[in-house]
């Protein structure tokens, strides 16, 4: 009987302890805290730094192709050439502009020694009525004017009774004839200067100055006219096209060839949203990587954001322009980019 008892008494402590167990309160586990990620990815290409497309303003056969495509050119450095001299149209716009380049030389030549010799004497009345001006301040005020004085004075010689010439140096004020002679010195400079001044004005602006713009007008009529027929280097760059061949036609207007200037580059974005621009700024930095090189990661800047917006698929976009502070060697213009706003 005491078996029996004690036997129950240890499944019933068994029990209990089974249901405390079962009914514990478990431990919390943390929360891990999620930041949100505000940074800003935008796709774009890239291009140079400036580049030109130039056109001819003259229609014709193409002369001369003097550069190639990925050749280095100078500014003004001349590119292609149209006419001949067999295109009537060209050799007219030769002869103009010989034609009004002698007008233009013969003009200015007409009064070239006259007007130089004109200045010189113009130059040389100043000074002298200025001289002559000063000299009688000098004169009118001074007190202290070096002189000289004269006397004929009889000597007993042992040849007898003779005059000698005896000369005496002192200092004091002018003699008034020295005055009057110089008073008429300067009203006579004066007269000078008036008249070189006379003979200067009548020559300054050449003999026909109602000619001078005129032919100054067609001087530069006509050599846009030669140059309408030549295209130049605007800035020194890279040829990046070139639409022209030895011997063949363009007509106006269209493009002969792209000079680009890749000293540097830039990325063009064409999907940062209105929502994003508005957390953009000038001098902010950037990361590119190129798709065409992927292992390479280049660093950049914000250059500028626009202010006109386009759509893109429904959205509002915005145009930010990112300039390259370091650049791959084998990046090309038109690459797609993927620009990471930090």
């Amino acid at each position: 009987m005491k078996y029996i008892k004690l036997l129950t008494l240890i499944v019933l402590t068994l029990s209990m302890a089974a249901c405390g167990s079962a009914t514990a309160t478990p431990q919390a586990t943390e929360i891990p805290i999620v930041v949100a990620d505000d940074t800003i990815i935008a796709e774009g290409r890239v291009e140079p730094i400036q580049y030109a497309e130039i056109a001819f303003n003259a229609s014709g056969a193409i002369s001369e192709v003097l550069v190639k495509e990925g050749q280095l050119v100078k500014e003004g450095d001349p590119l292609i050439r149209l006419g001949g001299e067999s295109d009537t149209n060209y050799a007219a716009a030769q002869v103009e502009l010989v034609s009004a380049q002698k007008a233009w030389d013969d003009l200015l030549n007409s009064r070239g020694a006259d007007f130089a010799q004109a200045v010189i004497e113009l130059k040389d009345a100043q000074e002298a009525s200025e001289k002559a001006y000063q000299y009688l301040v000098y004169l009118q005020n001074d007190q202290k004017i070096p002189q000289t004085e004269s006397r004929r004075i009889l000597t007993n010689t042992p040849y007898g009774y003779q005059y000698e010439i005896k000369t005496k140096s002192f200092k004091g004020p002018a003699p008034q004839d020295w005055i009057v002679e110089a008073e008429n010195d300067l009203a006579l400079k004066k007269a000078e200067l008036e008249k070189a001044q006379l003979v200067y004005d009548r020559l300054k602006d050449g003999p026909d100055t109602d000619q001078l713009p005129l032919l100054e007008a067609r001087l530069n009529a006509a050599k846009a006219g030669v140059a309408a027929f030549s295209v130049i280097a605007p800035f020194d760059g890279v040829v990046a096209t070139l639409n022209a061949k030895t011997g063949g036609s363009i007509n106006a207007g269209e493009i002969a060839v792209t000079i680009a200037d890749i000293s540097s580059w830039t990325v063009i974005t064409t999907d940062v949203t209105e929502i994003d621009v508005v957390k953009l700024k000038e001098g902010q930095p950037v990361t590119i990587k190129l798709d065409a090189i992927p292992d390479v990661e280049l660093k950049g800047e914000v250059l500028s954001i626009g202010q006109g917006f386009t759509e893109n698929q429904g959205d509002i976009v915005y145009e930010v322009i990112i300039l390259l502070t370091d650049q791959a060697p084998n990046m090309r213009w038109g690459m797609t980019a993927v620009v990471t706003f930090k």
